[in-house]
């Protein structure tokens, strides 16, 4: 180790005691997340920090000696972009857990980044309140995670992504500076709104140390489930396209391919392949959810689907944990590759068509669902067992599922971030001018370029 390097070490044991992490099992642990991939570095240390001074005092440090900074929370993200990489600091905000505030009155609540997801709407759903941007992962995925990525999940077509939930932030910056961005109030345009520019920054710009976010009324009424059968998932997609043209507003609509099904069942001992080739599960909500719902069995059947309604919310939360545990089901079949793509809604059946074609040109069998609601796809690639790399005819199948979505006028990603999977194929989505642009905004905040390098741009 160098001897500049062990005087950082030296100073920042001083500054931090035991906060400071340099385990071996630790710093291995930080090389990956929940994508797969493994960086080829190793972080010289881990600091889980407990307080905005904690994460102040380890960026002043590592500016001073200019060592590189990888934000963490519960490393459930899905493209590596907080894996550590060689020689950095990796600060954990997951032990910056507390609710600081709820506020019914104002509809929001102020929380440190370390609270998990479900915590949140656990906390105040007994008040008739829920946290709505839940990604699958929202039982171990932090809040400051989520507005590190712009997180997604099943409710975004109804009620938003993360960016829509995030009111106001406090940011500690590279040289460790604390910065408070937005505000408390339902409106207000003062100034260029830093919030959102920092919520699905990834990391590199800053460290969300607290964030002031929306608590949203449970809708009143009975939800109502719809499940619904297809010959082909492409029929599937464009029965959800329909729905959305016909100006319905579901809560959730989630999209499950044959693959996706085969797993799902062999998880979980279901038999929902043996009905379908394709499955539709929506939910409606509010005042109108039953009529609403009624129109929508109307038109699926119309379209071919055979679909089946129920108002037992015990049986609508069995039928939305079988679509949850997907990724559970497929990881059971050895590595998986994660991916994410998101198209305009009246594309969802085209996309599914280039997902199938792509599949059969490589001889990969790709299982893909979608919240099919905002036109966001997951393709999946299991790998063959025993093989952790992704080979690269599994990446030059991604490359080609990328292109086709930008060709149909959508995106590399909807809700996981660049991270380092999608750095490669930036460009070719932002353009050159785009992108210069955002290197130059990422140099302001960060000028000696220490945060979270090697991710996005």
């Amino acid at each position: 180790m160098a001897p500049q390097t062990m005087e950082f070490l030296a100073r920042l044991r001083g500054a931090l005691g035991t906060a400071v992490s340099t385990a071996p099992n630790e710093l291995a642990d930080a090389r990956t997340d929940r994508s797969g991939y493994l960086s080829p570095g190793v972080p010289v240390a881990i600091v889980t920090a407990r307080s905005i001074d904690d994460v102040q005092v380890a960026l002043r440090l590592a500016s001073e000696f200019l060592i590189p900074i990888v934000p963490r929370g519960a490393g459930s993200g899905l493209a590596g972009g907080a894996t550590a990489t060689e020689g950095a600091l990796v600060i954990s905000t997951t032990a910056m857990n507390r609710i600081l505030e709820i506020s019914l009155a104002d509809e929001l609540a102020v929380v440190e980044p370390g609270v998990l997801n479900q915590q949140l709407s656990d906390q105040v759903l007994d008040d008739g309140y829920i946290f709505s941007p839940d990604p699958a992962s929202k039982a171990i995925s932090t809040i400051g995670g989520n507005i590190a990525t712009n997180a997604g999940g099943l409710l975004c077509a109804k009620y938003g992504v993360t960016r829509d939930a995030v009111l106001g932030l406090k940011v500690v910056l590279a040289d460790g500076r604390l910065i408070s961005t937005g505000h408390r109030s339902v409106k207000g345009v003062t100034g260029l709104d830093l919030t959102a520019l920092l919520t699905g920054s990834e990391g590199t710009l800053g460290i969300i140390v607290e964030a002031t976010v929306r608590l949203r009324p449970i809708p009143a009424g009975v939800s109502v489930t719809i499940g619904t059968f297809f010959e082909s998932v492409t029929a599937a997609a464009a029965a959800s396209a329909a729905i959305t043209a016909t100006r319905l507003k579901p809560a959730v609509m989630e999209l499950m391919d044959a693959e996706s099904l085969l797993a799902v069942d062999a998880l979980n001992g279901t038999d929902l392949r043996s009905r379908g080739a394709a499955y539709l599960l929506i939910q409606t909500d509010g005042p109108a959810a039953a009529d609403e719902a009624n129109h929508i069995v109307a038109l699926t059947r119309l379209l071919g689907g055979q679909s089946e309604l129920s108002t037992d919310p015990t049986e609508g939360e069995r039928l939305l944990a079988i679509r949850r545990s997907f990724h559970p089901a497929l990881e059971a079949r050895g590595s998986v590759l994660i991916e994410d793509v998101c198209v305009p809604r009246s594309a969802l059946a085209a996309m599914f068509a280039e997902i199938e074609l792509i599949g059969l040109r490589h001889g990969l069998r790709i299982a893909t669902i979608a919240h099919a609601g905002d036109g966001n796809l997951h393709p999946n690639f299991v790998l063959e067992p025993g093989v952790s790399v992704v080979p690269d005819a599994v990446w030059l199948a991604a490359g080609e599922l990328f292109e086709a979505a930008l060709n149909l006028g959508g995106t590399l990603t909807g809700e996981h971030g660049v991270g380092v999977l999608k750095r490669r194929w930036l460009g070719a989505e932002l353009g050159s001018d785009s992108y210069e642009l955002q290197r130059q905004i990422k140099a302001v905040f960060d000028p000696l370029g220490i945060m979270n390098p090697g991710k996005v741009f």
